[in-house]
């Protein structure tokens, strides 16, 4: 290879990863979720939860209280569809708070998590995510989660 076909490889190169990292970098950011709704993400910050939110977490993990797990779980069981989860054998293994944060016009800050995402999970094959309003105090969503395992 001469100098200037050294040269124009490697440039090349350059710009397909810099294409690469460009291309991820919008899939990241403009996310589409389940519903079909744009989700904007910031890059290098972690979104509250399962990414359903809209802000971003600057602290660290966050402790929930037995009294709001309580709250969320009673909620939840009072859906006729998670009954009938629980009835066929799903148990409770997570709640997971969504948290809301507001900025007013004069840049005070309230946070409050208004709703939450009760796992639930059946074995080791079943799971499902169920969405709790605290505002409305139902159930929003359920996401079921089947995975099949065949071991040869």
């Amino acid at each position: 290879m001469t100098r200037v076909d050294k040269r124009n490889a490697v440039m090349l190169l350059s710009l397909v990863a810099l294409a690469a990292v460009v291309g991820s970098t919008v899939l990241a950011v403009y996310a589409v979720d389940e519903t079909g709704t744009n989700k904007e993400t910031k890059v290098g910050i972690r979104p509250w939860g399962l990414g359903h939110m809209r802000g971003w977490r600057p602290l660290g993990p966050i402790e929930v209280s037995a009294d709001y797990k309580a709250k969320v779980i009673s909620i939840a069981q009072s859906d006729p569809d998670v009954q009938g989860l629980l009835a066929d054998g799903y148990n409770v293994t997570r709640v997971m708070p969504i948290i809301k944060s507001v900025v007013d016009a004069n840049g005070a800050v309230t946070t409050k998590a208004t709703s939450a995402i009760v796992e639930l999970q059946k074995g080791k094959t079943s799971h499902a995510s169920v969405q709790v309003s605290l505002d409305e105090a139902k159930v929003k969503q359920i996401v079921i989660q089947t995975r099949t395992v065949i071991t040869k």
